[in-house]
Protein backbone atom coordinates (compact mmCIF):
# COMPACT_ATOMS: atom_id res chain seq x y z
CA UNK A 1 0.00 0.00 0.00
CA UNK A 2 3.15 2.40 1.18
CA UNK A 3 4.82 0.98 -2.13
CA UNK A 4 1.80 2.03 -4.08
CA UNK A 5 1.48 5.62 -2.41
CA UNK A 6 4.94 6.17 -3.11
CA UNK A 7 4.76 4.98 -6.91
CA UNK A 8 1.81 7.45 -7.55
CA UNK A 9 3.82 10.58 -5.44
CA UNK A 10 7.02 9.91 -8.00
CA UNK A 11 5.41 9.55 -10.80
CA UNK A 12 2.89 12.85 -10.16
CA UNK A 13 6.51 14.83 -9.54
CA UNK A 14 7.86 13.55 -12.61
CA UNK A 15 4.86 14.33 -14.90
CA UNK A 16 4.92 17.74 -12.92
CA UNK A 17 8.48 17.82 -13.89
CA UNK A 18 8.22 17.50 -17.67
CA UNK A 19 5.30 19.64 -17.72
CA UNK A 20 7.46 21.95 -16.06
CA UNK A 21 10.26 21.58 -18.26
CA UNK A 22 8.45 21.46 -21.32
CA UNK A 23 6.21 24.80 -20.62
CA UNK A 24 9.43 26.56 -20.14
CA UNK A 25 11.19 25.26 -23.19
CA UNK A 26 7.76 26.61 -25.01
CA UNK A 27 7.29 30.09 -22.92
CA UNK A 28 11.12 30.81 -23.58
CA UNK A 29 11.04 30.16 -27.08
CA UNK A 30 7.82 32.39 -27.60
CA UNK A 31 9.51 35.06 -25.45
CA UNK A 32 12.91 35.00 -27.87
CA UNK A 33 10.60 35.03 -31.16
CA UNK A 34 9.25 38.49 -29.61
CA UNK A 35 12.65 40.14 -30.39
CA UNK A 36 12.36 42.32 -28.12
CA UNK A 37 15.24 44.06 -25.86
CA UNK A 38 17.78 41.40 -24.71
CA UNK A 39 17.09 43.08 -21.16
CA UNK A 40 13.35 42.86 -21.41
CA UNK A 41 13.22 39.33 -22.77
CA UNK A 42 16.08 37.78 -19.84
CA UNK A 43 14.20 39.45 -17.31
CA UNK A 44 10.57 37.47 -18.51
CA UNK A 45 12.85 34.50 -19.00
CA UNK A 46 14.09 34.86 -15.32
CA UNK A 47 10.74 35.27 -13.97
CA UNK A 48 9.32 32.27 -15.85
CA UNK A 49 11.31 29.71 -14.98
CA UNK A 50 12.28 31.20 -11.45
CA UNK A 51 8.92 31.43 -10.48
CA UNK A 52 6.77 29.32 -12.47
CA UNK A 53 3.24 30.29 -11.53
CA UNK A 54 3.68 33.56 -10.37
CA UNK A 55 5.57 34.68 -13.56
CA UNK A 56 3.19 32.86 -15.79
CA UNK A 57 0.40 34.72 -13.98
CA UNK A 58 2.06 38.35 -14.59
CA UNK A 59 3.15 37.24 -18.36
CA UNK A 60 -0.42 35.97 -19.03
CA UNK A 61 -1.15 39.58 -18.17
CA UNK A 62 1.51 42.04 -18.54
CA UNK A 63 3.46 40.63 -20.61
CA UNK A 64 5.11 41.32 -24.27
CA UNK A 65 1.90 41.71 -26.64
CA UNK A 66 1.68 42.83 -30.38
CA UNK A 67 -0.56 44.72 -31.72
CA UNK A 68 -2.32 43.83 -35.12
CA UNK A 69 -0.71 46.13 -37.56
CA UNK A 70 -2.81 45.16 -40.85
CA UNK A 71 -5.43 47.59 -40.16
CA UNK A 72 -3.55 50.52 -38.77
CA UNK A 73 -1.01 49.74 -41.85
CA UNK A 74 -3.92 49.92 -44.28
CA UNK A 75 -5.22 53.50 -43.07
CA UNK A 76 -1.08 55.08 -43.10
CA UNK A 77 -1.28 53.93 -46.60
CA UNK A 78 -4.46 55.78 -47.44
CA UNK A 79 -3.35 59.06 -45.61
CA UNK A 80 -0.73 58.63 -48.08
CA UNK A 81 -2.79 58.38 -50.64
CA UNK A 82 -5.09 61.96 -49.78
CA UNK A 83 -6.04 63.49 -52.11
CA UNK A 84 -3.53 66.77 -53.75
CA UNK A 85 -5.22 68.94 -52.56
CA UNK A 86 -4.63 67.57 -48.49
CA UNK A 87 -1.15 66.91 -49.03
CA UNK A 88 -0.53 69.98 -50.12
CA UNK A 89 -2.38 71.99 -47.64
CA UNK A 90 -0.21 69.06 -44.95
CA UNK A 91 2.89 70.18 -46.52
CA UNK A 92 2.15 74.04 -47.18
CA UNK A 93 4.18 75.65 -44.09
CA UNK A 94 7.50 74.01 -43.64
CA UNK A 95 9.86 76.18 -41.74
CA UNK A 96 13.51 75.12 -41.36
CA UNK A 97 14.72 74.41 -38.19
CA UNK A 98 17.70 75.84 -36.82
CA UNK A 99 20.68 74.93 -38.50
CA UNK A 100 21.48 73.13 -35.43
CA UNK A 101 18.54 70.89 -35.46
CA UNK A 102 18.66 70.05 -38.65
CA UNK A 103 19.54 66.21 -38.67
CA UNK A 104 17.68 66.16 -35.22
CA UNK A 105 14.43 66.96 -37.22
CA UNK A 106 15.06 64.46 -40.32
CA UNK A 107 15.61 61.66 -37.70
CA UNK A 108 12.23 62.51 -36.15
CA UNK A 109 10.47 62.91 -39.64
CA UNK A 110 12.06 59.66 -40.46
CA UNK A 111 10.97 57.79 -37.79
CA UNK A 112 7.65 58.75 -37.63
CA UNK A 113 6.56 60.83 -41.11
CA UNK A 114 5.73 64.03 -39.41
CA UNK A 115 7.94 67.07 -40.53
CA UNK A 116 8.66 70.33 -39.26
CA UNK A 117 5.52 72.83 -39.25
CA UNK A 118 4.86 76.09 -37.45
CA UNK A 119 2.29 77.71 -34.92
CA UNK A 120 1.51 81.53 -34.58
CA UNK A 121 -0.17 80.97 -31.29
CA UNK A 122 1.66 78.80 -28.57
CA UNK A 123 0.92 79.08 -24.80
CA UNK A 124 1.87 76.98 -21.52
CA UNK A 125 -0.74 75.86 -19.36
CA UNK A 126 0.77 75.40 -15.66
CA UNK A 127 -2.11 73.62 -14.04
CA UNK A 128 -5.56 71.54 -15.14
CA UNK A 129 -7.53 74.03 -13.96
CA UNK A 130 -5.85 76.77 -16.56
CA UNK A 131 -6.44 73.62 -19.40
CA UNK A 132 -9.55 73.30 -18.42
CA UNK A 133 -10.37 77.04 -19.01
CA UNK A 134 -8.83 76.83 -22.22
CA UNK A 135 -10.18 73.59 -23.39
CA UNK A 136 -13.82 74.78 -22.66
CA UNK A 137 -13.62 78.06 -24.22
CA UNK A 138 -12.46 76.59 -27.72
CA UNK A 139 -15.57 73.98 -27.13
CA UNK A 140 -17.22 77.07 -27.14
CA UNK A 141 -16.14 78.79 -30.08
CA UNK A 142 -15.97 75.75 -32.44
CA UNK A 143 -17.51 76.07 -36.41
CA UNK A 144 -17.41 72.73 -37.48
CA UNK A 145 -15.81 70.04 -35.31
CA UNK A 146 -14.20 69.12 -32.01
CA UNK A 147 -11.88 66.32 -31.28
CA UNK A 148 -10.89 64.50 -28.11
CA UNK A 149 -8.44 61.49 -27.46
CA UNK A 150 -7.58 60.84 -23.61
CA UNK A 151 -6.02 58.00 -21.91
CA UNK A 152 -8.12 58.68 -18.38
CA UNK A 153 -11.43 60.89 -18.82
CA UNK A 154 -13.25 60.59 -15.61
CA UNK A 155 -16.98 60.75 -14.54
CA UNK A 156 -16.65 63.31 -12.35
CA UNK A 157 -16.97 67.15 -11.53
CA UNK A 158 -14.53 67.79 -14.56
CA UNK A 159 -15.31 64.65 -16.39
CA UNK A 160 -19.27 65.67 -16.63
CA UNK A 161 -18.41 69.47 -17.24
CA UNK A 162 -16.24 68.73 -20.17
CA UNK A 163 -19.41 66.33 -21.73
CA UNK A 164 -22.14 69.10 -20.85
CA UNK A 165 -20.30 71.26 -23.07
CA UNK A 166 -19.86 68.34 -25.65
CA UNK A 167 -23.73 67.58 -25.52
CA UNK A 168 -24.79 71.37 -25.85
CA UNK A 169 -22.41 71.80 -28.64
CA UNK A 170 -23.47 68.51 -30.40
CA UNK A 171 -26.92 69.58 -30.20
CA UNK A 172 -25.88 72.33 -32.20
CA UNK A 173 -24.68 70.86 -34.89
CA UNK A 174 -20.93 70.13 -34.41
CA UNK A 175 -19.41 67.29 -34.89
CA UNK A 176 -18.24 65.98 -31.71
CA UNK A 177 -15.52 62.73 -31.97
CA UNK A 178 -14.52 61.17 -28.62
CA UNK A 179 -11.71 58.80 -28.35
CA UNK A 180 -11.10 57.44 -24.92
CA UNK A 181 -8.84 54.64 -23.85
CA UNK A 182 -10.43 51.53 -22.22
CA UNK A 183 -7.82 50.56 -19.72
CA UNK A 184 -7.40 54.36 -18.13
CA UNK A 185 -11.10 55.57 -18.53
CA UNK A 186 -13.11 52.26 -17.75
CA UNK A 187 -14.80 53.80 -15.05
CA UNK A 188 -16.36 56.48 -17.18
CA UNK A 189 -17.14 53.17 -19.71
CA UNK A 190 -19.14 51.48 -16.79
CA UNK A 191 -23.02 50.94 -17.08
CA UNK A 192 -23.42 53.01 -14.19
CA UNK A 193 -22.19 56.21 -15.51
CA UNK A 194 -23.93 55.90 -19.19
CA UNK A 195 -26.30 58.36 -18.04
CA UNK A 196 -23.57 61.13 -18.46
CA UNK A 197 -22.36 59.86 -21.77
CA UNK A 198 -26.10 59.93 -23.25
CA UNK A 199 -26.90 63.22 -23.72
CA UNK A 200 -23.88 63.31 -25.89
CA UNK A 201 -24.52 60.48 -28.00
CA UNK A 202 -28.24 61.06 -28.17
CA UNK A 203 -27.02 64.44 -29.95
CA UNK A 204 -25.43 62.92 -32.45
CA UNK A 205 -21.83 63.10 -31.02
CA UNK A 206 -19.39 59.87 -31.36
CA UNK A 207 -17.68 57.58 -29.11
CA UNK A 208 -15.13 55.21 -29.64
CA UNK A 209 -12.91 53.05 -27.35
CA UNK A 210 -9.53 52.13 -27.41
CA UNK A 211 -8.28 48.73 -27.46
CA UNK A 212 -11.28 47.24 -25.65
CA UNK A 213 -9.63 45.48 -22.77
CA UNK A 214 -12.41 42.61 -23.02
CA UNK A 215 -10.73 41.36 -26.03
CA UNK A 216 -9.40 38.72 -24.58
CA UNK A 217 -10.51 37.94 -21.03
CA UNK A 218 -7.77 36.05 -20.41
CA UNK A 219 -5.50 38.44 -21.58
CA UNK A 220 -6.50 42.23 -21.53
CA UNK A 221 -4.44 44.42 -23.73
CA UNK A 222 -3.23 46.37 -20.20
CA UNK A 223 -0.27 47.60 -22.43
CA UNK A 224 -0.44 48.85 -26.11
CA UNK A 225 -3.09 51.73 -24.73
CA UNK A 226 -3.15 55.11 -26.11
CA UNK A 227 -1.46 57.26 -23.41
CA UNK A 228 -2.51 60.45 -25.74
CA UNK A 229 -4.10 63.76 -24.68
CA UNK A 230 -5.41 65.47 -28.04
CA UNK A 231 -8.00 67.82 -28.58
CA UNK A 232 -8.35 69.20 -32.23
CA UNK A 233 -10.92 72.05 -32.78
CA UNK A 234 -11.80 72.50 -35.91
CA UNK A 235 -8.26 71.77 -37.15
CA UNK A 236 -6.95 75.24 -36.30
CA UNK A 237 -6.51 74.69 -32.47
CA UNK A 238 -4.71 71.73 -30.83
CA UNK A 239 -4.08 70.89 -26.92
CA UNK A 240 -1.73 68.02 -25.99
CA UNK A 241 0.69 67.39 -23.02
CA UNK A 242 -0.32 65.60 -19.64
CA UNK A 243 -3.23 66.27 -18.30
CA UNK A 244 -6.01 64.34 -18.32
CA UNK A 245 -9.86 65.20 -18.06
CA UNK A 246 -10.12 64.68 -14.22
CA UNK A 247 -10.62 65.89 -10.50
CA UNK A 248 -7.21 64.48 -9.47
CA UNK A 249 -5.56 66.94 -11.53
CA UNK A 250 -7.82 69.95 -11.20
CA UNK A 251 -6.56 72.20 -8.49
CA UNK A 252 -10.23 73.91 -8.24
CA UNK A 253 -11.46 70.63 -7.59
CA UNK A 254 -8.46 69.35 -5.39
CA UNK A 255 -6.55 72.17 -4.23
CA UNK A 256 -4.72 70.71 -1.69
CA UNK A 257 -3.68 67.79 -3.56
CA UNK A 258 -4.14 68.06 -7.32
CA UNK A 259 -1.80 66.82 -9.48
CA UNK A 260 0.68 69.11 -11.27
CA UNK A 261 1.40 69.02 -14.46
CA UNK A 262 1.97 70.99 -17.96
CA UNK A 263 0.07 71.46 -21.12
CA UNK A 264 0.75 73.10 -24.53
CA UNK A 265 -1.98 74.98 -27.04
CA UNK A 266 -1.13 75.13 -30.51
CA UNK A 267 -2.53 77.77 -32.74
CA UNK A 268 -1.70 77.39 -37.06
CA UNK A 269 0.06 74.63 -38.89
CA UNK A 270 1.08 72.20 -36.61
CA UNK A 271 -2.66 71.18 -35.49
CA UNK A 272 -3.18 70.05 -39.05
CA UNK A 273 -0.35 67.05 -37.89
CA UNK A 274 -1.90 66.56 -34.90
CA UNK A 275 -4.89 66.11 -36.38
CA UNK A 276 -3.74 63.12 -38.82
CA UNK A 277 -2.62 61.90 -35.59
CA UNK A 278 -6.08 61.93 -34.25
CA UNK A 279 -7.29 60.62 -37.21
CA UNK A 280 -5.24 57.66 -37.72
CA UNK A 281 -6.12 56.92 -33.87
CA UNK A 282 -10.08 57.27 -34.71
CA UNK A 283 -9.96 54.88 -37.57
CA UNK A 284 -8.42 52.52 -36.14
CA UNK A 285 -10.44 52.30 -32.84
CA UNK A 286 -13.26 52.97 -34.64
CA UNK A 287 -13.57 51.59 -38.14
CA UNK A 288 -14.80 54.71 -39.18
CA UNK A 289 -13.42 57.32 -41.37
CA UNK A 290 -14.32 61.09 -41.65
CA UNK A 291 -14.78 62.65 -44.67
CA UNK A 292 -11.61 64.67 -45.81
CA UNK A 293 -13.78 67.75 -46.27
CA UNK A 294 -11.95 71.35 -45.68
CA UNK A 295 -12.72 71.94 -42.41
CA UNK A 296 -10.04 68.81 -41.68
CA UNK A 297 -7.01 70.23 -42.40
CA UNK A 298 -8.11 73.68 -43.10
CA UNK A 299 -5.92 76.33 -45.42
CA UNK A 300 -5.74 79.87 -44.86
CA UNK A 301 -3.75 79.59 -41.70
CA UNK A 302 -1.24 82.69 -40.55
CA UNK A 303 2.56 81.82 -41.16
CA UNK A 304 4.11 81.10 -37.34
CA UNK A 305 7.15 82.36 -36.28
CA UNK A 306 7.80 79.38 -34.09
CA UNK A 307 8.45 76.17 -35.67
CA UNK A 308 7.55 72.73 -34.46
CA UNK A 309 7.48 69.18 -35.08
CA UNK A 310 4.62 66.82 -33.54
CA UNK A 311 6.03 63.33 -32.61
CA UNK A 312 4.35 60.51 -32.52
CA UNK A 313 5.20 56.94 -31.52
CA UNK A 314 3.41 53.46 -30.04
CA UNK A 315 3.45 49.90 -30.60
CA UNK A 316 2.54 49.63 -34.06
CA UNK A 317 5.91 51.12 -35.13
CA UNK A 318 9.32 50.27 -34.71
CA UNK A 319 10.41 53.90 -34.98
CA UNK A 320 10.48 54.96 -31.38
CA UNK A 321 9.81 58.77 -32.46
CA UNK A 322 10.28 60.11 -28.82
CA UNK A 323 12.50 57.75 -27.71
CA UNK A 324 14.93 57.86 -30.32
CA UNK A 325 13.80 61.96 -30.65
CA UNK A 326 15.23 62.20 -26.68
CA UNK A 327 18.06 60.48 -27.13
CA UNK A 328 19.41 62.63 -29.34
CA UNK A 329 17.98 65.61 -27.91
CA UNK A 330 20.06 64.90 -24.99
CA UNK A 331 23.28 64.23 -27.26
CA UNK A 332 22.82 67.29 -28.69
CA UNK A 333 22.45 69.31 -25.31
CA UNK A 334 25.98 71.98 -24.87
CA UNK A 335 24.58 73.91 -21.51
CA UNK A 336 21.61 72.27 -19.73
CA UNK A 337 19.15 69.46 -20.11
CA UNK A 338 16.01 69.88 -17.26
CA UNK A 339 13.98 66.54 -17.75
CA UNK A 340 10.89 66.48 -16.06
CA UNK A 341 9.06 63.34 -15.70
CA UNK A 342 6.08 61.83 -13.02
CA UNK A 343 7.78 58.32 -14.05
CA UNK A 344 11.71 57.69 -14.40
CA UNK A 345 12.27 53.93 -15.75
CA UNK A 346 15.13 54.79 -18.43
CA UNK A 347 15.64 52.39 -20.89
CA UNK A 348 19.72 51.47 -21.14
CA UNK A 349 20.17 53.95 -24.14
CA UNK A 350 18.15 57.04 -22.82
CA UNK A 351 19.88 56.39 -19.38
CA UNK A 352 23.34 56.34 -20.98
CA UNK A 353 22.42 59.72 -23.09
CA UNK A 354 21.48 61.54 -19.26
CA UNK A 355 24.78 60.18 -18.02
CA UNK A 356 26.74 61.11 -21.01
CA UNK A 357 25.88 64.72 -20.90
CA UNK A 358 26.21 65.23 -17.21
CA UNK A 359 29.45 63.98 -17.92
CA UNK A 360 30.44 66.25 -20.30
CA UNK A 361 30.00 68.72 -18.35
CA UNK A 362 26.25 69.69 -19.46
CA UNK A 363 24.11 70.92 -16.21
CA UNK A 364 21.85 68.29 -16.09
CA UNK A 365 18.79 68.73 -13.70
CA UNK A 366 16.06 65.59 -13.40
CA UNK A 367 12.85 66.44 -10.81
CA UNK A 368 10.48 63.32 -10.32
CA UNK A 369 8.22 63.07 -7.47
CA UNK A 370 8.74 62.57 -3.93
CA UNK A 371 6.17 59.56 -4.00
CA UNK A 372 4.60 58.56 -6.95
CA UNK A 373 0.95 56.78 -7.03
CA UNK A 374 3.23 53.60 -8.06
CA UNK A 375 5.31 53.00 -4.99
CA UNK A 376 7.24 50.17 -7.06
CA UNK A 377 7.78 52.53 -9.81
CA UNK A 378 8.84 55.30 -7.09
CA UNK A 379 11.31 52.33 -6.10
CA UNK A 380 13.11 51.34 -9.09
CA UNK A 381 13.64 55.06 -10.20
CA UNK A 382 15.50 55.81 -6.59
CA UNK A 383 17.80 52.59 -7.78
CA UNK A 384 19.31 54.80 -10.06
CA UNK A 385 19.93 57.69 -7.81
CA UNK A 386 23.55 56.56 -7.30
CA UNK A 387 24.59 56.22 -10.32
CA UNK A 388 23.42 59.07 -11.63
CA UNK A 389 24.63 61.30 -8.81
CA UNK A 390 27.74 59.92 -9.50
CA UNK A 391 27.97 61.15 -13.34
CA UNK A 392 27.13 64.85 -12.39
CA UNK A 393 23.02 64.40 -12.61
CA UNK A 394 20.92 67.07 -9.98
CA UNK A 395 17.74 65.04 -8.54
CA UNK A 396 15.13 66.90 -7.27
CA UNK A 397 12.38 64.91 -5.53
CA UNK A 398 8.78 67.58 -5.90
CA UNK A 399 7.08 67.73 -2.28
CA UNK A 400 3.53 68.20 -1.35
CA UNK A 401 1.69 66.62 -4.13
CA UNK A 402 1.85 64.32 -7.63
CA UNK A 403 4.17 65.50 -10.27
CA UNK A 404 3.21 64.80 -13.74
CA UNK A 405 5.15 67.20 -15.98
CA UNK A 406 6.60 65.45 -18.86
CA UNK A 407 8.80 68.03 -20.14
CA UNK A 408 12.60 67.91 -21.41
CA UNK A 409 14.40 71.83 -21.50
CA UNK A 410 18.06 71.24 -23.50
CA UNK A 411 19.99 74.80 -24.19
CA UNK A 412 18.08 78.07 -24.76
CA UNK A 413 16.12 76.90 -28.29
CA UNK A 414 15.01 73.23 -27.67
CA UNK A 415 11.55 72.17 -25.75
CA UNK A 416 9.61 68.96 -25.82
CA UNK A 417 6.29 68.59 -24.20
CA UNK A 418 4.33 65.53 -24.30
CA UNK A 419 2.18 62.45 -23.06
CA UNK A 420 5.50 60.26 -22.46
CA UNK A 421 7.18 59.87 -19.25
CA UNK A 422 10.82 58.84 -19.22
CA UNK A 423 10.22 55.01 -19.11
CA UNK A 424 10.11 51.86 -21.03
CA UNK A 425 6.10 51.77 -21.26
CA UNK A 426 6.04 55.27 -22.71
CA UNK A 427 8.84 54.65 -24.82
CA UNK A 428 8.01 50.81 -25.97
CA UNK A 429 4.44 50.11 -25.01
CA UNK A 430 2.00 52.78 -25.60
CA UNK A 431 0.62 55.51 -28.26
CA UNK A 432 1.91 58.76 -27.14
CA UNK A 433 2.59 61.99 -28.39
CA UNK A 434 4.72 65.20 -28.22
CA UNK A 435 5.71 68.70 -29.33
CA UNK A 436 8.87 69.38 -29.92
CA UNK A 437 8.93 73.44 -30.39
CA UNK A 438 12.75 75.08 -31.19
CA UNK A 439 12.21 78.70 -30.19
CA UNK A 440 14.22 80.63 -27.68
CA UNK A 441 10.48 82.28 -26.05
CA UNK A 442 9.11 78.91 -25.57
CA UNK A 443 12.41 77.25 -24.36
CA UNK A 444 12.48 80.33 -21.55
CA UNK A 445 9.01 79.83 -20.41
CA UNK A 446 9.06 76.40 -19.45
CA UNK A 447 12.77 76.76 -17.90
CA UNK A 448 10.46 79.20 -15.68
CA UNK A 449 8.17 76.94 -14.72
CA UNK A 450 10.98 74.08 -14.21
CA UNK A 451 12.59 76.62 -11.72
CA UNK A 452 9.32 77.46 -10.31
CA UNK A 453 9.13 73.60 -9.88
CA UNK A 454 12.35 73.54 -8.13
CA UNK A 455 11.16 75.77 -5.31
CA UNK A 456 9.12 73.02 -4.39
CA UNK A 457 11.44 70.33 -4.11
CA UNK A 458 14.36 68.89 -2.12
CA UNK A 459 17.91 67.85 -3.51
CA UNK A 460 18.51 64.69 -3.03
CA UNK A 461 21.79 64.16 -1.52
CA UNK A 462 24.59 62.01 -3.11
CA UNK A 463 25.13 59.91 0.31
CA UNK A 464 21.25 60.05 1.17
CA UNK A 465 20.26 57.05 3.44
CA UNK A 466 18.90 54.10 2.72
CA UNK A 467 17.71 51.51 5.13
CA UNK A 468 18.75 47.98 4.39
CA UNK A 469 15.51 46.56 3.40
CA UNK A 470 14.65 49.42 1.26
CA UNK A 471 17.63 49.33 -0.79
CA UNK A 472 16.99 45.51 -1.53
CA UNK A 473 13.33 46.92 -2.33
CA UNK A 474 14.86 49.13 -4.85
CA UNK A 475 16.74 46.85 -5.81
CA UNK A 476 14.67 44.38 -7.01
CA UNK A 477 11.94 46.52 -8.45
CA UNK A 478 15.12 48.29 -10.62
CA UNK A 479 15.05 44.34 -12.19
CA UNK A 480 11.74 44.61 -13.06
CA UNK A 481 11.93 48.22 -14.56
CA UNK A 482 12.00 46.69 -18.54
CA UNK A 483 8.48 45.04 -17.26
CA UNK A 484 7.49 48.30 -15.75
Amino acid sequence: MLSGLSFAGHAWTFWLGWAWTLSSIVLTTWIILQRRSPVSTLAWIILLNFLPVIGLAVYAYFGPQRVTRQRLRRWHHKASLMSQRDLKTLRADRPEPPLWAVRHSQLIETSCGLPVCSAYGVELLPSGGAKLDRLLEAIAEARNHIHLEYYIFEPDQTGGQVLAALAARAREGITVRLLVDAVGSRRLLRRRHRALLEPLLQAGGELAVFHHARLDLLRPLVNLRTHRKIVVVDGRLGLLGGINITDEENERVRPHDAYRDTHLLLRGSAVRWLQYVFLQDWYYASGRQPAHDGTMLPEGEPVGHVPVQIVASGPDSDGEAIHRAMIDALGLAQERVWLSTPYFVPTEPAWAALTNAALRGVQVKLIVPELSDSRIVTAAARSYYRELQEAGVLIFEYRGRMFHPKTLVVDSTYSMIGSANFDNRSFRLNFEVAAVLFDRDVNRELARLFQADLSRCRLVPVNRHVPPQQKLFEAVARLGSPLL
